[in-house]
């Protein structure tokens, strides 16, 4: 598991972008890979696939 910050989410547009806590590299996600309401600045948890236009975060939680 990898551990994050979300640095923007796009509600309308269903995506956001989180900080890997580590790398400080952004990585792309898309709402549907998430169950929680999320908002910038919110701590999450989340998995890395390849996805079609690179790494994508999958199972993002918000870390509580």
């Amino acid at each position: 598991m990898n551990k994050g910050v979300v640095k923007f989410f796009k509600e309308d547009k269903g995506y956001g972008f989180i900080t890997n806590a580590d790398t400080g590299q952004d990585i792309f996600f898309h709402v549907s890979d998430t169950k929680d309401q999320l908002f910038q600045n919110d701590e999450v948890t989340y998995e890395e696939t390849r996805g079609k236009k690179g790494m994508q975060a999958i199972n993002v939680k918000l870390d509580r």
